[in-house]
């Protein structure tokens, strides 16, 4: 078996101010969900600046998907970990999603008082179509450096067919791929094992059992000083409120969300929005469909759409349009949503790298490998068709679950900019933000020419 090798001419280590600058221009270039944003991840940290190499992106790639929450956050949170030890993960994991949240609380106070802002969907529209052809381009990286071989093949494409065609559970999808990359590779590794020198094995041993000892009680801590972390300034405000405040409410129920979305954001949006519009009332159905049509064309992680919803609820909480409630009501969900994330990556990413270099481990972590291009492949075929067409309905054909794009409703602005952003990228070799840039503006004057 052979490992995935880095295209990066060299690894170099950046300072701490060098790293903020990118992890903000990354920030900044989140659009498009979690397929673009580890697109974008890949292109700037592996391709550019060769600060993390083939060989440890795609197993920290695995790892962020296994977790509850946005992976694409986490894999930022996980680099700067790599990089710059706790303070490079915050920085890295905190500039990965304010941006986003800052755009997405205006645009929810505006919402909120005025209504919808069709010229900003618009631009934000074309934004995404540019997004486009970055995503596409990522793929076919990724899955020409990651998948080496028939079994990986046969893997992805099963991962794929699971999830688009039968709507397999995303974490179903990640366990049989690992048990099928350890069985289906077994042998391979106990035969490279033969060939392990006595004295390595059991240096190896050695080292395993001494990581154990001496690191636990160091991993325990970490994870105690981050759920304290995440859940005092809630439990804080239970005391000072009341449980039954609407920012308590808000504190409880997506902190909750947030153990419970494995899978990324499009595993859990039909619960939340089930559970908002139902069970809470905050929102009503249209709203909630705004809320994700915001969430898809704003920079951030999608789950950016708990933000929308956070602050709506409070904001209209007493009867009356509160500005200072809605931004309260935001900032409690953005803490509920993303400071478990913390948790997870600084207790968990200390165990990717012995993960990795156990040889069994590591064959079942290439198959969840080839199970991740899958599962990126799956959303860039969702994301194309909800750029290029307006109505995109799901329907059960038999044991079949099929996205089917309503064809009379082809956007042709999206279109041609997809095409354009696809010739800047592909054919030009144009620069991620230079293609946004253009093709933002050109939906911008689309739109007044309209």
């Amino acid at each position: 078996m052979s490992d995935v090798t880095s295209s990066a001419p060299h690894i170099s280590s950046p300072t701490f101010r060098e790293a903020l600058t990118v992890w903000g221009r990354i920030g900044l270039l989140s659009f498009g969900g979690p397929a673009a944003q580890i697109a974008v991840m890949h292109r700037i940290l592996v391709d550019e600046k060769g600060w993390l190499e083939e060989r440890r992106f795609l197993p920290a790639l695995n790892f962020c998907m296994l977790l509850p929450g946005p992976e694409a956050m986490q894999l930022a949170t996980y680099a700067g970990w790599r990089l710059h030890g706790v303070a490079g993960g915050l920085a890295a994991g905190l500039l990965f999603v304010v941006p986003g949240a800052i755009v997405m609380l205006v645009l929810t106070v505006l919402y909120m008082l005025y209504g919808a802002l069709p010229l900003a969907v618009a631009v934000f529209t074309g934004i995404k179509a540019a997004v486009l052809a970055i995503v596409i381009q990522a793929l076919m990286r990724v899955a020409r450096r990651a998948l080496s071989g028939g079994v990986d093949w046969a893997i992805a494409t099963a991962a794929f067919v699971a999830i688009f065609f039968l709507g397999v559970p995303f974490p179903i999808i990640i366990a049989l791929a690992a048990l099928a990359g350890y069985l289906l590779r077994r042998d391979a590794v106990v035969a490279q094992s033969a060939h392990v020198p006595p004295r390595d094995v059991a240096a190896s041993a050695i080292d395993a059992a001494g990581w154990r000892a001496d690191d636990t009680h160091s991993t325990i801590r970490t994870a105690l000083v981050w759920l304290t972390v995440w859940l005092a300034p809630i439990a804080a405000l239970a005391i000072v409120l009341g449980t039954g405040h609407i920012l308590v409410e808000i504190g409880l129920f997506f902190s909750k969300l947030a153990v419970v979305s494995f899978g990324g954001a499009y595993a859990v949006l039909s619960y939340m929005a089930q559970e908002v519009v139902q069970r809470y009332g905050w929102l009503n159905p249209g709203e909630m469909l705004d809320a994700l049509g915001l969430a898809e064309t704003t920079p951030g992680p999608l789950i950016l759409v708990t933000e929308f919803v956070g602050g709506l609820a409070a904001g209209r909480a007493s009867g009356e349009l509160s500005v200072t409630g809605a931004i309260a009501g935001a900032l409690v969900t953005l803490w509920a949503t993303f400071a478990p994330c913390f948790l997870w990556i600084f207790a968990g990413a200390p165990f990717v790298e012995r993960i990795n270099a156990e040889p069994r481990l590591r064959s079942a972590l290439r198959g969840v490998t080839a199970a991740v291009v899958g599962v990126i492949a799956n959303l860039t075929v969702w994301f194309t068709l909800h750029v290029l067409f307006r109505e995109v309905v799901t329907r059960d054909v038999g044991f079949l679950r099929l996205t089917l794009p309503d064809v009379t409703t082809l956007d042709p602005v999206a279109t041609i900019l997809s095409a354009l952003a696809a010739l800047m990228i592909f054919g030009a070799g144009a620069g991620v933000f230079t293609t946004l840039a253009i093709s933002g503006g050109l939906a911008w004057l689309a739109t007044l020419a309209m």
